[in-house]
C-alpha cells in the first residue's frame, strides 16, 4: 500500500511523515520534545491539558487555481493564525510550518504548568512517581520556579482512595487528564472509572462493583503522568532509582509479554534480594506496552516459603530430605533398570533448554516424550502458524480473523486486545462459540453452536460445505473466503483432548481450503493454557488421549511442571500404580507428593532460558534474582537431566542455557541459526517509552533485551494432514436427568502459581459449576449438586450464570474439580 507523505516545517527543520500525522508525533519523530499530559500515543487525541500547545502556520493558498500563493523569493507564504494550537490535536498539512520554542509559546507552557501545579501537593520527596514523573521532569524543565498561589488555598483531598482492592487513588496529585479513563474506556473497553463532579472538584471514581473491576487495571498506573494512581502491590514499596531491572517473559498464557522484574536488598527480607514490581517491556509485535493484571500481579509464588528447599527421597514410605548426590544416583539406577519403560511427562511451565535436555534423555532410553495439556493440535501450529514477518499489530481492511472455541479476554488476553485494535483498523471478525465472550460485540459475524459442535461448525465454512448451511454460516464463510489474509485461533472452551486435535486439524483444513497458508499475516494459532507449550511441541513432544494407561504401564514417570494427580482422579491412580515417580517442580504438587524423588528447581527470575509463544516467537528471559537466594539448593530444570545423564553417559550441558539453545538450533531445523546473541537483538520502535520520553509513552520499560525471533517455516500441504480420523470418548450418561458438563479457562484459575499471591483472591475463580437459572429450576438443581466423574461423584457449589447456556453445566479450570456430569 502507497503512504502519502507530507512535507512541514518544525523550528525550521524539514520533516517528512504520513498523511494524518499528529502534530505532536510529527515533532516526536524529528526528535523534538512538545510536552504532554493528557496525549497518549496508544489514545485517541482530546486536547484536555493544553501543554502541547504550539504555534502553527499553514501556506496561504489562491482560490481559484488551489495552489500555494508565493513570496518574491518563490517560497509559499506562511500565515499563522492568531492563538496557539494544540499539537496532539492537529494534523500535520503539506507545508506546515510548526513552531514550538517562541516566547508565546514558552509563556503558555509555564502558565499551564503554573495552573495545573496551583493544587498539586508538594510531596515529591515521598511520592511513589518521584524519579519516574512526567509533572515532576517537565515542571523542571519548562515550568515557573515559583508559584504565585497561595498555599492556603489549595484543595485538600483525599490521599487513600482504593478504587479497587488492587489500585489506589491519591486524589491531591490527580491532574485530571482523563489518560486513565480514555485508557479503560477506549482501549480496553471496560469504563470502570470515569470523572464525577466539575471544576476544581473534579474526581476519578469506580462505577463497578467490585471496584476498578478490570484485568487490565495496573497499565493506567504507567500511563498516568503524576502519582495520582498506584498497584497496592507496589504502593510505597521503593524508589525507582534503588531498584535494577532484569528482562523477562510471562509464562502464564500463550501470548508470552514481554516484562522487566524491578528488585532490590530489603532489610526487612533478611538482605535477600526482592521483586518489587512488574513492569511491561515494549515489544510492538507482541503485547506492545501493555500487561493483563494477571501478568503483573502473579509473581509471589516466587518468594513462596512453601517452595521445594531440597531434594526429598522416599523412605519408609515418607518423603525425606536427602543430597543432590543420594537422589541422583537412586534416579540413576532406576533408569537403567527401566530401559525404554520410561514415560517423560513436561508441562508448559518449562523453557526450551529445559524441554531438551528432558527430551535428549529421553530419546537415549528410547522412552516416550509426552506433554502435559488438554488442547491438541499443536503439530499443525507448527505447520499452519503465521510465517516470519507476520504481526496481529498489523492486521486492518482485507484481514479477517475467526476465533473458535475460545475466550480470548480470558486465555490469551493481549491477542483479544490486539484483535479488537484491529478491528478498529478495518479487519473484520468472526467468533464461534457456544457463548457469548467479550469479543461478541466486535465481530462482523456471530456464530453460535451448541458444545460438542465446535468441529462440523467450522467444517461447513468449507467452500465444499457452505451451500444449504444457514445464513450466517454462508455470510461468515464468503467474508473468509475473500480474505486477503485469514488468520485462525482456536481454544479450549468446551474441549477436551481428542475435541480439540479435531477442531485444529479442521482449522487448519481451513486455511488450506481458502488459499490462506504460508501468507504472512495469515496462518493457526492455539490458545495454550501455558506459556510455553507450544515449545513443547517444536521440540517433539506430543499429547496423548491415553495418558492414565501409559503411565500405569511405565517402569519409571517423570514428571517435569505438572501436577496431573492433582489434576485428574483417574490420572492420580495412574500415577500411584507406576513402577517409580520422580518429579522436578517448585511445590509438594498433589503429584510430587507421590514421588520416590523429588527435585527442587528454580523459577524463571533465578535463571535464563527462553519460551516459544503461541505465535511461535522464541524470546528470551533473565534472571533477576541470584540463584542461591531464596531456595539455595535448586537447580534449572535444564541441569537435573543433564547431571543424571552425566551418571549414564549421555553428554548433556548442565551449566549454560546458552549452550543448550545451540544444540537446540543444531537438531530442529525450525530453531536454525537461532542463538542467545540474535534472541537479544532490538530494533527501533514506536512509541518511545520510558527514559527521556515518560511523558510521551508512560514508565513501560525500552526493550533493550531483545524482541525475539520467529522460527523458520516448516513444510506446509494438505498432505501433511493426518487423514486417519480422531476418535472422540463418548462418555455414558450416568441418568437421564444428568447434565452434561464442560470445562472452560478463566483467566484468574486456582493454579499453583497464582495462589501465593494474595492481592488475587478476591478475583479468583471459586471451584462451582456455572448453570443457567432456568436450566437450574428444570433439574431441580439447589445451591449444592453432585459432580460425576468416572462413576464418582462429589458435592460441589452451584452458581447462576445468565451467560451459561441452557441444557448444560460449566466447570472453570484449575479450581481442584473435575467432572464430565450433574446431578442434583
Amino acid at each position: 500500500m502507497v503512504v502519502k507523505m507530507v512535507s512541514l516545517t518544525i523550528d525550521g527543520r524539514a520533516v517528512a511523515v504520513p498523511a494524518g500525522t499528529l502534530v505532536v508525533d510529527a515533532a516526536k519523530k524529528a526528535g523534538i520534545d512538545i510536552p504532554v499530559f493528557c496525549y497518549h500515543p496508544k489514545l485517541d487525541p482530546v486536547g484536555m491539558c493544553r501543554q502541547c500547545l504550539v504555534e502553527i502556520g499553514r501556506p496561504l493558498i489562491d482560490r481559484a487555481t488551489n495552489q500555494f500563493i508565493l513570496d518574491a523569493d518563490g517560497k509559499p507564504k506562511i500565515s499563522f493564525g492568531p492563538k496557539l494550537e494544540t499539537a496532539c490535536t492537529t494534523p500535520v498539512s503539506e507545508g506546515m510550518v510548526v513552531v514550538t520554542d517562541s516566547d508565546k509559546v514558552v509563556a503558555a507552557r509555564k502558565d499551564v504548568l503554573e495552573f495545573i501545579l496551583t493544587s498539586h501537593p508538594l510531596d515529591c520527596p515521598i511520592c511513589d512517581k518521584g524519579g519516574e514523573c512526567p509533572l515532576q521532569n517537565l515542571t523542571m524543565r519548562y515550568g515557573p520556579p515559583v508559584s504565585r498561589f497561595l498555599f492556603d488555598e489549595k484543595m485538600h483531598l483525599a490521599k487513600h482512595v482504593p478504587l479497587g482492592e488492587l489500585i489506589y487513588l491519591d486524589r491531591e496529585r490527580c491532574i485530571q487528564c482523563g489518560r486513565c479513563v480514555r485508557f479503560q474506556s477506549e482501549l480496553v473497553d471496560d469504563p470502570v472509572i470515569g470523572f464525577s463532579q466539575r471544576g476544581r472538584a473534579l474526581q476519578i471514581v469506580t462505577f463497578s462493583n467490585p471496584g476498578f473491576d478490570s484485568i487490565w487495571s495496573g497499565n493506567t498506573t504507567d500511563i498516568c503522568p503524576v502519582g495520582a494512581l498506584t498497584t497496592a502491590d507496589f504502593r510505597f514499596g521503593a524508589r525507582p532509582w534503588e531498584m535494577n531491572a532484569s528482562a523477562s517473559i510471562c509464562n502464564h498464557c500463550a501470548v508470552g509479554c514481554n516484562l522487566t522484574y524491578n528488585v532490590r536488598r530489603e532489610a526487612k527480607a533478611g538482605g535477600k534480594t526482592v521483586i518489587k514490581r512488574v513492569m511491561p517491556r515494549q515489544n510492538e509485535m507482541v503485547n506492545e506496552i501493555w500487561l493483563c493484571d494477571k501478568g503483573r500481579l502473579a509473581y509471589h509464588y516466587m518468594e513462596s516459603d512453601q517452595r521445594l528447599e531440597q531434594p526429598l527421597v522416599r523412605k519408609g514410605g515418607e518423603l525425606v530430605p536427602a543430597g543432590w548426590d543420594e537422589a541422583l544416583n537412586l534416579v540413576t539406577e532406576k533408569l537403567r533398570s527401566a530401559g525404554n519403560r520410561m514415560v517423560m511427562l513436561v508441562g508448559g511451565r518449562l523453557s526450551n533448554e529445559d524441554l531438551f535436555n528432558l527430551g535428549e534423555l529421553t530419546e537415549a532410553q528410547g522412552g516416550q516424550k509426552l506433554l502435559y495439556s488438554y488442547m491438541g493440535g499443536g503439530d499443525l501450529v507448527s505447520r499452519f502458524a503465521p510465517p516470519k514477518g507476520s504481526n496481529l499489530g498489523e492486521l486492518g481492511a482485507g484481514s479477517v480473523v475467526l476465533v473458535v472455541a475460545c475466550d480470548l479476554h480470558q486465555e490469551a488476553p493481549l491477542w483479544w486486545l490486539r484483535l479488537k485494535q484491529a478491528v478498529k483498523r478495518g479487519a473484520k471478525l468472526i467468533v464461534a462459540s457456544a457463548r457469548p465472550t467479550r469479543l461478541d460485540k466486535f465481530a462482523t459475524h456471530v456464530v453460535r453452536y451448541a458444545y460438542g459442535e465446535e468441529t462440523r461448525t467450522v467444517a461447513a465454512f468449507l467452500p465444499v460445505n457452505v451451500a444449504g448451511a444457514p445464513q450466517v454460516i454462508q455470510s461468515a464463510a464468503k467474508t473468509l473466503t475473500e480474505a486477503e489474509d485469514l488468520i485462525v485461533i482456536y481454544g479450549s472452551d468446551g474441549l477436551y483432548l481428542e475435541e480439540s486435535t479435531a477442531l485444529a486439524r479442521t482449522c487448519a483444513e481451513l486455511l488450506l481450503k481458502t488459499n490462506h497458508t504460508g501468507k504472512v499475516n495469515s496462518g493457526l494459532l492455539a490458545a495454550w493454557q501455558n506459556g510455553n507449550l507450544q515449545g513443547g511441541w517444536e521440540l517433539g513432544f506430543r499429547t496423548v488421549p491415553d495418558l492414565a494407561e501409559r503411565l500405569e504401564k511405565a517402569a519409571l514417570v517423570w514428571v517435569a511442571a505438572a501436577d496431573p494427580a492433582g489434576d485428574d482422579p483417574a490420572l492420580a491412580k495412574a500415577v500411584r500404580r507406576t513402577g517409580f515417580l520422580v518429579v522436578q517442580e517448585l511445590f509438594l504438587t498433589e503429584t510430587a507428593r507421590m514421588a520416590d524423588v523429588v527435585f527442587p528447581v528454580l523459577v524463571n527470575a533465578e535463571r535464563e532460558g527462553s519460551y516459544t509463544s503461541g505465535e511461535r516467537r522464541v524470546q528470551r528471559f533473565y534472571p533477576a534474582l541470584p540463584p542461591k537466594g531464596i531456595v539455595p539448593e535448586a537447580r534449572p530444570d535444564f541441569a537435573i537431566p543433564a547431571l543424571v545423564g552425566e551418571k549414564l553417559g549421555i553428554e548433556l550441558e548442565d551449566h549454560s542455557a546458552a549452550l543448550v539453545m545451540e544444540h537446540i538450533a543444531a537438531k530442529f531445523a525450525a530453531f536454525a541459526g537461532i542463538n542467545y546473541q540474535r534472541l537479544a537483538e532490538v530494533a527501533e520502535q514506536w512509541p518511545p517509552v520510558g527514559g527521556s520520553d515518560l511523558y510521551y509513552g508512560g514508565t513501560s520499560y525500552l526493550n533493550r533485551q531483545g524482541l525475539g525471533v520467529t522460527l523458520s517455516d516448516v513444510l506446509q500441504g494438505e498432505s501433511l494432514l493426518n487423514p486417519a480420523p480422531i476418535q472422540t470418548t463418548q462418555r455414558q450418561k450416568p441418568s437421564a436427568d444428568a447434565l452434561p458438563v464442560y470445562p472452560i479457562q478463566l483467566l484468574y484459575d486456582r493454579g499453583t502459581t497464582i495462589l501465593p499471591s494474595a492481592l488475587l483472591h478476591e478475583r479468583l475463580v471459586q471451584p462451582a459449576v456455572w448453570v443457567h437459572p432456568t436450566t437450574a429450576a428444570e433439574h431441580k438443581l439447589q445451591s449444592k449438586a453432585r459432580l460425576i466423574y468416572e462413576g464418582e461423584a462429589v458435592e460441589v457449589a452451584v452458581l447462576l450464570s445468565e451467560q451459561t447456556p441452557p441444557k448444560v453445566a460449566l466447570l472453570p479450570r484449575s479450581v481442584g474439580l473435575l467432572g464430565y456430569w450433574l446431578e442434583a
